[in-house]
């Protein structure tokens, strides 16, 4: 086997975290798990990423080490103007001066309501809430009660209540009985699923895409088979929305669910999160109750606003796919002259990277050394997640991060040659392949 020191020479030296590992350290004696799960150090390359950030703007962050970063993570989403963007924190500011949480309702809730009716094709009715998981379970019970069914067909990751959750500690077995799934792009494992559980489906509940786009017919070939069984269908357009067009996936694929459920960029970072339907289906919220500790914030209301307009105003979403393509154009040119064996994946507005070598240790082995080096360069790529673009995002950028990956796959080429293999490599979830396994 080759060894570390015999690429020394290409390799970029580590870099230090020692606040970041302190820090560590100390939540791992107070915080179960030391942090949130999404953001576990686990689901990186450890010991070769930040763990705690200092600040944030445009499309850099920098760690408490005082480490400066490109980051096409962007909070996993929910960042898409860019950090500290000055209009939407402005719009949030007013609100805190104002006063956000009182008995009574902000009017900023009616104006945000209108203006997510007016660009989401499915909406006549919204219904808000904080998180992503708060607004899928809202719309699988709304589901329940408009079919009067218990089961619920669902692909992807849509959140970690009990009904959805990807693991099953701690849920009960009859939970999980009544919730199916099928194979993505493959009608005919949908139909096999609503027919083998005919009159007892409730809703097909859906991400449109993960980093397999949607073949031609396919989301419309969902809709129509949901339609056939009785069952709604639901789009969980948590990542896809505000990224993709600003109706989100439903507009830019042409097909309108009944029901579907947004968050992440829709307020460039605040928590806010929104149940969108058909009238006829939003009045049955009524029959049962949904709210929140936080309900009656409305901070987030007035930075979603703020965000929604400047998405519109200055055109960022036909930036979004520009910047986005650039990226995947020019690691396709980098893979095709390094001969590393990897391909783009994704949509523009949500790229990502995968390794293709047969074997899984030396695939593995590869994922490591590149994602490694990407983040001793600088620049934050996620290896477990698809990425994402924001409007703060240049061609500069992008020059500075294909520059960067053309030194990790040089790094990345010449280790496999060597015969070198990740010293303890941990296996990390994988994250992108099917839709189900998420951090």
């Amino acid at each position: 086997m080759g060894n570390e020191g015999s690429m020394e020479h290409i390799s970029a030296p580590p870099r230090s975290y020692a606040r970041s590992q302190e820090l560590f350290a100390r939540a791992q004696q107070i915080i179960a798990g030391g942090t949130t799960q999404g953001k576990a150090p686990s689901t990186l390359i450890p010991g070769e990423y930040p763990i705690y950030a200092a600040r944030g703007r445009g499309a850099y962050l920098w760690d408490v080490d005082g480490h400066r970063f490109l980051d096409w993570i962007l909070a996993y989403g929910i960042i898409v103007l860019g950090y500290c963007d000055p209009d939407v924190d402005r719009a949030a500011i007013r609100e805190i001066e104002e006063g956000f949480a009182f008995p009574l309702t902000r009017p900023v809730q009616n104006e945000l309501a209108e203006l997510l009716v007016e660009v989401i094709p499915c909406a006549e009715m919204v219904h808000f809430f904080k998180t992503g998981s708060d607004a899928t379970s809202a719309a699988v019970r709304l589901a329940r009660i408009v079919t009067g069914r218990d089961k619920v067909v669902r692909w992807g990751y849509n959140g970690w209540h009990d009904w959805c959750c990807i693991r099953e500690a701690g849920i009960p077995r009859k939970v999980r009985e009544d919730v199916l799934t099928f194979r993505y792009n493959d009608l005919n494992s949908l139909e096999d699923v609503l027919s083998q559980n005919r009159d007892q489906v409730a809703c097909v509940l859906m991400m449109p895409l993960e980093i397999e786009p949607p073949q031609p017919g396919f989301l419309d070939g969902v809709k129509a088979l949901a339609r056939q069984y009785g069952a709604l269908f639901i789009l969980d357009e948590m990542r896809s929305g505000f990224h993709l067009a600003l109706g989100g996936a439903q507009e830019y694929y042409g097909v309108t669910p009944d029901l579907a459920t947004f968050s992440k960029a829709m307020s460039n970072g605040y928590a806010i999160s929104v149940l969108a339907g058909r009238r006829e289906l939003m009045q049955h919220l009524t029959q049962t109750y949904v709210s929140s500790t936080f309900f009656t914030n409305s901070i987030a209301m007035a930075a979603a606003v703020a965000t929604i307009k400047k998405l519109r105003r200055e055109q960022v979403i036909p930036h979004l796919w520009r910047i986005g393509q650039a990226l995947m154009d020019g690691l396709d040119r980098l893979i095709q002259e390094t001969g590393v064996e990897a391909q783009t994946a994704g949509v523009p507005p949500m790229p990502f990277l995968v390794f293709r070598y047969a074997d899984p240790e030396v695939r593995e082995t590869a994922k490591y050394l590149f994602y490694r080096e990407t983040a001793r360069r600088g620049v934050l790529l996620h290896p477990n997640h698809h990425w994402f673009v924001c409007a703060s995002h240049t061609e500069q950028d992008v020059a500075d991060t294909l520059e960067v990956c053309a030194d990790a796959f040089h790094v990345v080429k010449q280790a496999l040659a060597r015969g070198y293999r990740a010293p303890a490599f941990q296996k990390v979830r994988v994250t992108v392949s099917t839709g189900q396994d998420k951090p």
